[in-house]
C-alpha cells in the first residue's frame, strides 16, 4: 500500500513538471516579438564574415531616425503660414472713411469739384493700403499664402503691411497727390484702418501635416540579385543602412503566411532544448529541488518574471533593454539556494532572451558576465552594505562593456549615447528592489533566505525565550550545538547561517516535558525511575515530533523543520532499548527508534553529528586529546554504521573535515586552565 502511494506520489508530480514545463515554453514563445529573425549577425566597422551577400529580394534602403527628424525639422523651420483675406474689412473702412470725409467737408468750403476729387482720392488710397492686406502684426514666417475666394496666393515679404507701415503707406500716396484737403484727407485714413488678414491656424496645421505626411522614409531601391557586401569587406556606414534595411524588410516578410507555422516551431523548439537543460542540471546535479515542485515552480516563475520584462521591453522600448535588472534572477536564486544554479539558470535565461533582443551578441556578453559578477560579489545580503556593493560592481560592469563595445564599432569615442550610462545607474538601482522581492517570494513560495535565518537566530525572539524558560539545559545545550555545527559547516564550505539556525531550533520539542531530559534535570530526582523503558523511551522519541508540532504552530520554516525531522534520523534510543530488553530479551527494536527521516543535506547530517557528539561529551569525565579523539570517532563511526549518512550529499573527507572540527572545539571546550594559587 505504501509503494503505491508513493508511485501514485510520483506520477503526480512528474505529471506536474511536465505540465509547467509545457505552459512555461507555450508563455515564453507567446511573449516573444512577432518576427522572424535575420540569420546574419552584423556590426558597424567589422568585417562581414560571411559568403557574398546578393539581395534575395527588392527592398528599399530605409532612411535612418536622424534623417527623417532632420528631414521634418526642415519641412516645419520653412513651412507656410496662411492668412485668411477679410473682404468685408474693407468695405467697411471705405464706408468709414466716406462718412467721416462727408462730415468734415460739409463744414468747410470746398466746391463740389473738389470734394468728388476728395471722395475719389480716398477711395483710391483705400485700394492701394489693402491691394494685398493688411495684418495685425507683421508675421514671423517668411513664407505667406493669403487665402481668397477659397483660393491660396504667395504673398512676397516685400508686400508684408501691418497697421503702422499701411498708415505710412497712406501718407506716402498723398503725398504724391497734387489736391487741397489731402492732409486732412490722410487723417481720417489712418485712423480707419483696420487689419484685414488672420492667420488660419487650422489650414497651416492642415497643410503642414499633409508635408509632413509626403516625407518618404526609403532612399533608393535595390533590385533582387545585386551584390550588397563582399566576404571580408568592412561594414561601413552605407553599408551597414542597407544591410538593416534587408533585415527589416525580411524579418516583416518573413513572419507571414505559412512562414509564421514554421518560426513558431523553431522558437518552440530552441526554447524547449534549453528548459530541458534545466531539468537534466536539476535531476543530476540538483536532485532534492528537482523533486520539490514548488521550488522547480519558482524557479521557472523567476525565469517567465525576466523573460516576460525583456520581451515588453523590446516590443516598446527597445533602447532601454538594458533597464531590466536581469541580475536580480541570479541574485534571488543564489539566496535560496546555491551560486552554481543561480548562475545556470542566468545564462539559460540569457540565451532565450537572446533570440529577441537586438545586437544579440552584445547583449549575451554584457549580461553573463554581469551575472557572473553577481555570483562572485553577493554574499551575506542580510548585510546592507553587501547589496550596494554589489550592485555598485554589476552597474560598473555595463559601463565598462558598453564602452569597449562603443569603441569596436566606432573606432572612437564620439556618438557616445551618454543617456544609456543613466540607464545603467537605473538598472542598479532596480537590482536593490531584490530584498523586497526576496521577502515576497519567501511568504508566496514557503521559502526562506539569509535575512530570514538571521532573524530567527535571534535568542530574543518569542520560541527561543520560551525554550530557555521552561527548558534551560536544552537551551544552553542548543547553543554549544550550534556554535560546533556553524564551526563545521565553515569548515567544508556548507550553509553556516543554516545549520546554526537549525540547531537552535532543534529540541524546542523537549519543552512539552524538559525534566525527562537529563540537561534540564536541576536535583537528583529523575522521573524515568518510576517509568518502564518502553514509556520513557516513548517520551524521548517524542520530543521530534513535538518539536515539528511546535515549530508548525510558531509558523518556523520547513528547512528549519527538516533539522527537527532528522537530527536524530532512525537511530535507536540505546539506553532505554537495553533496559527493556534486560526485562524482554524478545523486545522489537523498531518501537525504540526515532521517526525519521535520516539526514538528506549536508547541513542536517552536521547538525547530527555535532548533537550527538555534544550531548554525549556531557558524560566524560576526565576528557584529554586522546579520550575526545576517540569519543567523537566511535559516536561518528556509529552513525555511519547505522547508514544515516546514505541520503546526505556530504563525502567521507567532509565527514573527516567535520570531525576534526569537533574535536578541535571540544579540546576547547574542556582545556584544563592552570590552577592559580589563593
Amino acid at each position: 500500500m505504501g509503494k503505491t502511494l508513493d508511485n501514485v506520489y510520483k506520477h503526480q508530480s512528474l505529471v506536474y513538471k511536465y505540465f509547467l514545463y509545457v505552459v512555461t515554453v507555450a508563455l515564453i514563445v507567446f511573449f516573444f516579438p512577432k518576427e522572424g529573425k535575420f540569420k546574419y549577425e552584423f556590426q558597424k566597422g567589422k568585417p562581414w564574415q560571411y559568403e557574398n551577400l546578393y539581395a534575395p529580394i527588392d527592398f528599399s534602403i530605409k532612411k535612418t531616425q536622424e534623417e527623417i527628424e532632420q528631414e521634418q525639422t526642415s519641412i516645419r523651420t520653412n513651412k507656410t503660414d496662411y492668412y485668411t483675406f477679410d473682404a468685408s474689412v474693407v468695405v467697411n473702412v471705405r464706408k468709414v472713411v466716406g462718412e467721416a470725409l462727408n462730415s468734415i467737408l460739409q463744414t468747410s468750403a470746398y466746391s463740389p469739384q473738389q470734394r468728388s476729387e476728395l471722395f475719389n482720392l480716398a477711395q483710391t488710397v483705400v485700394d492701394v493700403v489693402y491691394t494685398d492686406g493688411v495684418f495685425q502684426e507683421l508675421p514671423q514666417s517668411k513664407a505667406i499664402a493669403i487665402v481668397k475666394n477659397n483660393e491660396a496666393q504667395p504673398l512676397s515679404p516685400s508686400y508684408f503691411l501691418d497697421l503702422e507701415k499701411a498708415k505710412l503707406k497712406v501718407t506716402e500716396t498723398l503725398s504724391q497727390a497734387n489736391i487741397l484737403g489731402a492732409t486732412a484727407l490722410g487723417s481720417v485714413i489712418q485712423n480707419s484702418l483696420a487689419p484685414n488678414l488672420f492667420f488660419n491656424e487650422t489650414l497651416t496645421e492642415s497643410a503642414l501635416n499633409d508635408q509632413l505626411s509626403k516625407i518618404s522614409y526609403t532612399r533608393g531601391e535595390v533590385a533582387q540579385g545585386k551584390l550588397i557586401i563582399s566576404k571580408g569587406n568592412i561594414v561601413e556606414a552605407e553599408d551597414f543602412k542597407i544591410l538593416n534595411s534587408l533585415r527589416d524588410e525580411y524579418e516583416s516578410e518573413l513572419w507571414m503566411g505559412s512562414n509564421y507555422y514554421f518560426i513558431l516551431l523553431g522558437y518552440l523548439i530552441l526554447v524547449a532544448l534549453v528548459l530541458i537543460m534545466l531539468f537534466l542540471f536539476l535531476k543530476r546535479y540538483r536532485d532534492e529541488i528537482f523533486h520539490n515542485n514548488n521550488k522547480v515552480t519558482f524557479i521557472f516563475f523567476n525565469i517567465l518574471l525576466m523573460v516576460l520584462a525583456t520581451t515588453l521591453m523590446v516590443k516598446h522600448y527597445e533602447s532601454y533593454i538594458y533597464v531590466v535588472p536581469l541580475c536580480i534572477l541570479p541574485l534571488v536564486l543564489k539566496n535560496f539556494f546555491d551560486a552554481r544554479l543561480g548562475l545556470f539558470v542566468h545564462v539559460l535565461t540569457v540565451l532565450i532572451l537572446g533570440f529577441v533582443v537586438p545586437n544579440s551578441f552584445e547583449y549575451i556578453f554584457l549580461q553573463i558576465i554581469a551575472g557572473i559578477v553577481t555570483i562572485l560579489t553577493a554574499s551575506e545580503l542580510y548585510k546592507r552594505a553587501n547589496l550596494f556593493i554589489s550592485v555598485g560592481q554589476i552597474t560598473l560592469i555595463y559601463i565598462i562593456g558598453y564602452f569597449a563595445f562603443h569603441a569596436i564599432h566606432e573606432g572612437n569615442l564620439d556618438n557616445i549615447e551618454w543617456e544609456l550610462f543613466g540607464v545603467f545607474v537605473i538598472n542598479g538601482l532596480l537590482t536593490l528592489f531584490a530584498q523586497p522581492l526576496i521577502y515576497m517570494f519567501e511568504k508566496v513560495f514557503g521559502l526562506v533566505s539569509d535575512v530570514s535565518l538571521l532573524e530567527l537566530s535571534d535568542t530574543n525572539s518569542k520560541l527561543l525565550k520560551e525554550l530557555s524558560d521552561k527548558a534551560p539545559g536544552t537551551f544552553h545545550h542548543s547553543l554549544q550545538v550550534a556554535n560546533l555545527a556553524e564551526a563545521a559547516a565553515n569548515e567544508i564550505g556548507a550553509n553556516a547561517m543554516l545549520v546554526r539556525v537549525g540547531a537552535l531550533y532543534h529540541d524546542i520539542g523537549k519543552m512539552e516535558n524538559p525534566t525527562y531530559f537529563t540537561e534540564n534535570q536541576i536535583t537528583n530526582v529523575n522521573p524515568h525511575d518510576d517509568l518502564p523503558p518502553k514509556e520513557s523511551a516513548k517520551i524521548i522519541i517524542d520530543h521530534v515530533i513535538n518539536g515539528i508540532e511546535i515549530a508548525r504552530k510558531n509558523k518556523i520554516p520547513d528547512r528549519i523543520i527538516d533539522f527537527i525531522r532528522t537530527h536524530h534520523g532512525t537511530t535507536t534510543v540505546y539506553y532505554f532499548f537495553k533496559k527493556q530488553q534486560e526485562l524482554d530479551p524478545e523486545v522489537d527494536a523498531e518501537n525504540f527508534k526515532y521517526p525519521g527521516p535520516i539526514p538528506f543535506s549536508r547541513e542536517t547530517a552536521i547538525l547530527m553529528m555535532s548533537d550527538a557528539v555534544e550531548a554525549a561529551s556531557k558524560s566524560l569525565k576526565n576528557p584529554t586529546f586522546i579520550v575526545i579523539d576517540e569519543f567523537v570517532e566511535k559516536i561518528v563511526k556509529g552513525q555511519m554504521q547505522a547508514n544515516q549518512f546514505l541520503n546526505a550529499n556530504i563525502t567521507l573527507k567532509e565527514i573527516e573535515m567535520v570531525k576534526k572540527v569537533l574535536k578541535l572545539k571540544l579540546t576547547n571546550i574542556y582545556h584544563l586552565r592552570v590552577e592559580y594559587p589563593e
